[in-house]
C-alpha cells in the first residue's frame, strides 16, 4: 500500500493503522531485511531498487499462498480450481480457446487464469511455480518437461507499412530487408537463431534497430517508422501495416509444456489428461 500510494499518511488511512505505526512497521521489515526498501524525498516515499524486487517477490508468495489454499480448499471436492497457464502469441492461442472450452463443459467449476509473453518469461514462471502449463515456440528447450505439441503451423512473415517499398512484393527472401530498419525479436533465443538461419549470409548486413518479445508495441513502432517488423501471422490487425509471408516458407510448432514429475492440482491433472486425449 505505500509503494503504490508513495505517501505513508494516505496508506495508513487506507490500512486503517496509525501513520507512526506503519512508520515503525517499515522500519523493522527493513531492518529484519538488512536492506533499504524505500527513499524518502520532500512530499512522497518511493520503492529502492531492492524493494521494487522485495515487492515483486513477496506478490509472488502472496499468490502462491492464495493458489495453494484453494488447491487444498478444492482436493477433496469435484474437480474445480483454477488452472494458471502462460501463452505465447500464437496461432495456437485458437486451438486452446477451444479446449477450454471443450474442458470447462465437462468440468464448468474449472476457472483458466491466462498470462501472455514470449518463451523465456513463462518457462520462469513455470520454474517458480507461478504458472503450471505454457504455450511454448519451438524451438525450445524443455529437457525437463513432459508436453504435447500442437496441430497449428505458425508461419513467419513481416508486417510493413503500406508506405515501405517492401509493401508491394508477394512475398520477402533472404536479403530484401538489406537496408531497413528492422524490428526483430531478441538476440541469442532459439527462435531468432532460426530466422537468422533462414536470413543466412544476409543476416549480417541486417540493420536490427529494435529488439522485442510481444508484438503490439513491435508492431505500433515498426508503423510510425514506416518500416517492418518480422513476426508470426496473427488474427490481430494494425491499421496501414501488411503482413507479407517469408519466401523460402518458415513455419515453426508449438508445444503445451508443464514440469516433469510435478503433482499437480486435481483441476491441472484432468486438464492435462483431457490434453492427452485430445491431441496426442
Amino acid at each position: 500500500m505505500v509503494a503504490r500510494e508513495e505517501n505513508i499518511t494516505h496508506a495508513a488511512e487506507l490500512l486503517h493503522v496509525t501513520q507512526p505505526t506503519l512508520s515503525r512497521q517499515l522500519q523493522q521489515l527493513e531492518q529484519d531485511l538488512g536492506t533499504k526498501l524505500f527513499a524518502r524525498s520532500n512530499h512522497s516515499i518511493y520503492l529502492t531498487s531492492e524493494g521494487a524486487l522485495f515487492r515483486r517477490r513477496a506478490q509472488e508468495i502472496v499468490a502462491l499462498s492464495e493458489i495453494a489454499r484453494e488447491e487444498l480448499q478444492h482436493e477433496n471436492e469435484e474437480v474445480s480450481g483454477r488452472i494458471a497457464m502462460g501463452l505465447g502469441e500464437l496461432q495456437g492461442v485458437k486451438e486452446i480457446g477451444r479446449l477450454m472450452a471443450a474442458f470447462q463443459k465437462e468440468y464448468p467449476k474449472v476457472k483458466f487464469d491466462v498470462y501472455s509473453s514470449d518463451n523465456e518469461d513463462i518457462k520462469d514462471r513455470i520454474e517458480r511455480g507461478v504458472l503450471e502449463i505454457g504455450l511454448l515456440l519451438e524451438p525450445v528447450s524443455i529437457s525437463q518437461y513432459d508436453f504435447i505439441r500442437m496441430k497449428t503451423r505458425e508461419q513467419w512473415g513481416i508486417l510493413v507499412h503500406k508506405n515501405n517499398p517492401l509493401a508491394g512484393q508477394p512475398v520477402i527472401r533472404p536479403g530484401d530487408m538489406v537496408g531497413q530498419r528492422v524490428v526483430t525479436v531478441h538476440f541469442d533465443t532459439p527462435v531468432h537463431n532460426e530466422l537468422r538461419a533462414w536470413s543466412g549470409d544476409y543476416a549480417r548486413d541486417m540493420a536490427n534497430a529494435v529488439n522485442y518479445n510481444t508484438l503490439y508495441n513491435a508492431a505500433i513502432i515498426a508503423r510510425e517508422r514506416e518500416g517492418l517488423v518480422i513476426c508470426l501471422k496473427l488474427d490481430s490487425h494494425f491499421k496501414d501495416m501488411k503482413f507479407i509471408p517469408l519466401a523460402p516458407k518458415l513455419e515453426l510448432r508449438s508445444v503445451l509444456a508443464w514440469r516433469r514429475q510435478e503433482i499437480h492440482p486435481k483441476a491441472t491433472a484432468a486438464f492435462i489428461d483431457f490434453l492427452k486425449k485430445e491431441l496426442v
